[in-house]
Parts: C-alpha cells; sequence; structure tokens
C-alpha cells in the first residue's frame, strides 16, 4: 500500500429507487436512475481501490446494514462507516474528524463523479503530504466531488447553501479566510441533471473514458 497515513472516504446512500439522482427521475424513472447511481458508486469505488493507494471506507447513509453495502464489502476491500445524521456538511465534517483522529490525511469523495481519476486522489494526498491545508476537486456544477484535509476544519462545512453553484467558490473563500492554503484538482463533470445524463451517454469530452 502506497500511502498507508492516508484514508479515503467515500460518501454514498442506499440505492433505494426515489431516494438517489432525484432530479433524473423525470427521465429515466425511479428505478432506473437508482440502477445508474449503482453504476456510478461501483465505479467510483473501484477508482479508489485502483494502484493500491490507501484504505478505503465507504461511508453510508442512511444505514450501513442496507443490503448493497454489505454486498459492498464483500466484493471490494473496504470497510463501512454510518454517516452521522444532520445535512450534508454536518455528515462530511464528522465523518473528518473521527477519521482524522485515526490517520493522517483524509480525502473525502462522492460517489456519483464518472470523471474521478485514481490520479485525482494520489495527487490529493501528495499535496497534503507537501502541506496544503486542504486539497478541493471542483466539479462542473460549482459545488466539488473531493475535499482533502490533514486537520479538522469544521467551518468550511458549517451553514454552507450545498447544491448551489456557489459552494466551490465559497469554500476556496473560506480558505483564503481562515489563512489556510488550497491546492486545487482538475476540474470533473459529475451526472446529476438530465443534460448532465444526455452528455455522459454521448461520451462528451467532459466525460472521457467514461460509460453508462
Amino acid at each position: 500500500m502506497k500511502y498507508p497515513h492516508a484514508r479515503v472516504l467515500i460518501f454514498s446512500k442506499a440505492p433505494v429507487p426515489g431516494q438517489v439522482k432525484t432530479r433524473l427521475i423525470p427521465l429515466l424513472g425511479a428505478t432506473a436512475a437508482a440502477r445508474l447511481y449503482t453504476t456510478l458508486l461501483d465505479n467510483t469505488i473501484r477508482t479508489a481501490l485502483a494502484q493500491d493507494l490507501c484504505p478505503v471506507e465507504l461511508w453510508c447513509a442512511p444505514s450501513a446494514q442496507h443490503a448493497y453495502f454489505r454486498d459492498c464489502r464483500e466484493r471490494y476491500a473496504l470497510v463501512l462507516r454510518q454517516q452521522a445524521k444532520g445535512d450534508l456538511g454536518l455528515r462530511m465534517s464528522q465523518a473528518l474528524c473521527s477519521v482524522l483522529q485515526e490517520t493522517r490525511h483524509a480525502v473525502l469523495v462522492g460517489a456519483d463523479c464518472p470523471t474521478l481519476e485514481h490520479a485525482d486522489i494520489e495527487t490529493a494526498i501528495v499535496q497534503l503530504d507537501a502541506g496544503a491545508d486542504v486539497v478541493i476537486g471542483p466539479a462542473a456544477d460549482g459545488g466539488y466531488y473531493l475535499i482533502g484535509m490533514s486537520r479538522h476544519h469544521p467551518y468550511l462545512f458549517d451553514a454552507m447553501a450545498w447544491g448551489t453553484p456557489q459552494v466551490f467558490d465559497a469554500t476556496r473563500e473560506r480558505c483564503r479566510a481562515h489563512g489556510l492554503t488550497a491546492f486545487c484538482l482538475p476540474q470533473r463533470a459529475d451526472v446529476d441533471t438530465p443534460d448532465d445524463y444526455r452528455e455522459y451517454c454521448a461520451g462528451q469530452p467532459a466525460y472521457r473514458n467514461t460509460r453508462p
């Protein structure tokens, strides 16, 4: 294992029809949207495990006991962890705080960015090793697909307008305001809206080397 002092946290939801990829339900239907989510999550897990970079944890909601998560534990070399209650910011903050008590670096990624590369994860770890306070992977929709740190910075998650195009810029501004050095990874595209899905299926440049 190349970076045993780091850990990857994949934030995920149980693929229950009607509860994941809700913005795609009008186009695909609830069952197909949930199936797409499992495809994207499986891809994220395989990317995180590629090259045996570091231990990988699947942070689960609403329960790590869901059959899909138990199946993931059997199929992949990863650990299941339970997300806290609360909004996305609180859940991410709690997960990072917990893991950083156990290891030197924590890199949290979303479950549904098909353009994530294992090089993004390795670069994040390398930059944290080099002294960056925070590493952020900006998403094309204005959010981020990855955030990494070596110390817990709860103010990066408090009262954030999650799901809006301002999340990445607001996070970077909070880093500046608190004197943190932030390294930015390449922008990546995820699959949230019908337009995203059409581009994903068509193999547009933002989704190169990915397929539904």
